[in-house]
């Protein structure tokens, strides 16, 4: 890699962490005004400053680790789950000569399926029963809801023809996918949810009934990596939503409101919905989101077969 890829990429982690940083300030405050109540409105100018004040908090706090844990996985754990959250941002089709992937879909489905085991690891090396179940209930989540990710990203691929995120700029010039295929943008933000475990689906940080999921024996930096982590998916899978499903090109401004908007959708549904109980969210996963992904699937092959026969 040059070095001048290399800086870029750099930039673009500061960007990304910076992000977050405002990511989490911004859900306070609307979570603060659904609540009616002010949230962050001290530190800074409107609390503009809180997120920096947290981060230096968080990080200069004693870091604890429970005797009976194991070390180097329990302390491993969160730096993997925040490299891999900033690893998957690569795939992103940037047009400044960043880096370009040819197969940037399936290298965004191999790092979700990564992301599994930094939560694994964190909840067994807590060697906590808390923790234990958090990891069990995450894993079994989001192995569940992958399924249904990588099937609408099927449909989309019938329709692109190819694995280059850079594809869905170029097709959805006239028209949005969201309004040709609704349902499967529906789908896809729900599978999002739980994918990233936010509300309705958080139940690897159940606190009612686990006290903090599979995060319970971490503090300080240690819970502010796995923090920035799921902070950093959940842009991701913003801007992802918006390439997948609104259009638009990563150079224009308007695009960054789609993702602003879908990132704020995140937040409204915290603010909206309880949570789910977990059956529930397992029969959602297979026995209705599994078939109608499967359907669409089968019917735009059908309908990329038939539109190839007739414009032969």
């Amino acid at each position: 890699m040059s070095l001048s890829k290399l800086v870029g990429y750099l930039i673009l982690v500061i960007f990304v962490l910076v992000a977050v940083a405002f990511l989490t300030l911004l859900e306070r405050k609307i979570l603060g005004y659904i609540q009616i109540r002010k949230g962050p409105n001290k530190v800074g100018f409107m609390g503009l400053l809180q997120p920096f004040a947290d981060a230096v908090k968080l990080f200069t706090k004693e870091q604890t680790f429970p005797t009976m844990s194991n070390f180097i996985p329990y302390y491993l754990s969160p730096v993997f789950s925040l490299f891999v959250g900033l690893l998957v941002w690569l795939v992103m089709p940037y047009e400044i000569g960043l880096i370009s992937f040819n197969m940037s879909i399936l290298f965004f489905l191999c790092c979700t399926s990564l992301g599994v085991y930094s939560t694994m690891g964190a909840g067994w090396a807590s060697n906590s029963k808390y923790a234990l179940l958090g990891c069990l209930r995450a894993v079994a989540q989001t192995i569940s809801y992958e399924v249904s990710l990588a099937l609408i990203l099927l449909s989309m691929l019938f329709l692109i023809g190819g694995f280059d995120l850079s594809l869905f700029t170029n097709f959805q010039r006239y028209m949005w996918f969201m309004v040709f295929a609704f349902p499967l943008g529906l789908l896809w933000f729900a599978s999002c949810l739980a994918e990233t475990n936010r509300t309705p689906f958080d139940f690897a940080e159940g606190e009612s009934e686990l006290v903090s999921g599979f995060n319970t024996e971490y503090s300080s930096g240690g819970f502010a990596l796995i923090f920035m982590a799921e902070y950093a998916s959940i842009l991701f899978m913003s801007v992802l939503f918006a390439i997948i499903f609104l259009g638009g090109s990563l150079i224009n401004i308007l695009f960054y409101f789609k993702a602003m908007f879908i990132s704020f959708c995140f937040v409204w549904v915290r603010g909206t919905l309880p949570r789910f109980r977990y059956d529930k969210l397992m029969y959602l996963a297979w026995k209705s989101f599994l078939p109608v992904a499967l359907n669409y699937a089968i019917f735009y092959m059908g309908l990329k077969i038939m539109l190839e026969v007739f414009l032969m």
